[in-house]
């Protein structure tokens, strides 16, 4: 404690009892795992950040959440300073969510975590690829002439069947604006190629319905029809099968990982120079609509974005103007 300070010191005996830390972060993310039906991702998020936090206030002594007063948790914040404004936000968010859960059960009476804030994030824009330099990603992954109709005869060999994939998830990411993780999770029977629809599911497992353009379908096609039967033969081999529809080369599901290597490379292959990531193509595919006329509010509900106005609550769009919008507005949906 700081010299001058009128703060008591905390006893032994604050330090634990129902509201010890480490048991109600266990019993939090218990519950909102079940009750609130988080992703796998986002409870491992959750967790990260909660266990940041246990380890400051096992770092002042504190091991009871009822001893944690607002200068505490304004100090935590201060303690990430080195972190980015949007990363802290997340943490403090978690926080909040933790002392909300611990009020609800009677474990704590107060909230420390009341008129604290986050720093300000920057207001930088998130990097978008032109619509050149998609063209030239999709082209770095597997070129048009390798994958039309009786290329592979034409050529006197398959084409890779890793190529064919990549340009498919690619050209898939790209129509839909789907997250890395709603690609990856992306299973057979969530496809609809006849109507030029996929069925994913976002954050908190909700599902949406997202329109694919032309090119993207046929990207779909040609994998679905040459490449992946020879990536599932692989995993069949030795008594495994998947129902993912983006496999790797052994067979399996793909990794995020994975993708972010193939977004990488073909960045690489294309000279795009600058920096990209999945996410630049969820990114690029939301300007490029709006650049194209999309209503914001139609961009928001095919990306699945959980931060909406208050007058979007009150705003329905029918997947018909869902589809609609996207075919004028989207510049490969034709």
């Amino acid at each position: 404690m700081m010299p001058g300070t009128t703060q008591p010191l905390r006893q032994p005996g604050r330090q634990a009892g129902r509201g010890g830390v480490a048991d109600v972060i266990d019993r939090f993310l218990g519950y909102a795992t079940v009750e609130k039906g988080l992703a796998h991702a986002t409870r491992l998020a959750y967790g990260a950040d909660l266990a940041k936090y246990h380890e400051f206030l096992q770092s002042r002594g504190i091991g009871s959440l009822d001893a944690v007063g607002r200068g505490d948790v304004e100090d935590f914040v201060a303690s990430l300073a080195g972190e980015a404004p949007h990363s802290v936000a997340r943490r403090l968010s978690a926080v909040r969510e933790l002392y909300r859960f611990a009020i609800s059960e009677g474990l704590v009476q107060a909230d420390p975590t009341l008129g604290v804030r986050p720093p300000k994030a920057a207001s930088d824009l998130p990097d978008v690829l032109t619509i050149d330099e998609v063209e030239r990603l999709l082209q770095a992954a597997c070129p048009d002439a390798a994958y039309r109709e009786g290329a592979e005869q034409a050529a006197g060999q398959p084409t890779d069947p890793v190529a064919l994939r990549d340009r498919a998830l690619l050209e898939f990411m790209y129509a839909t604006g789907c997250r890395v993780s709603e690609a990856v999770g992306l299973d057979l029977t969530d496809m609809d190629l006849e109507e030029r629809l996929a069925r994913v599911t976002g954050k908190g497992s909700k599902q949406r319905l997202v329109p694919m353009g032309s090119y993207a379908v046929t990207a779909m096609e040609r994998y679905l029809e040459s490449a992946r039967p020879v990536l599932q033969a692989r995993a069949r081999s030795k008594g495994q099968e998947f129902q993912a529809v983006f496999l790797n080369k052994r067979g399996a599901r793909i990794s995020r990982q994975s993708v972010w290597e193939v977004v990488r490379t073909c960045a690489q292959r294309a000279g795009i120079n600058k920096p990209i990531h999945p996410h630049t193509l969820r990114h690029s595919c939301a300007t490029h609509l709006l650049q194209g006329g999309a209503d914001v509010r139609t961009v928001q509900e095919m990306l699945g974005h959980a931060s909406v106005t208050t007058t979007q609550i009150y705003t329905h769009v029918t997947p018909q103007t869902l589809i609609e919008t996207y075919v004028m507005s989207h510049p490969r949906a034709r």
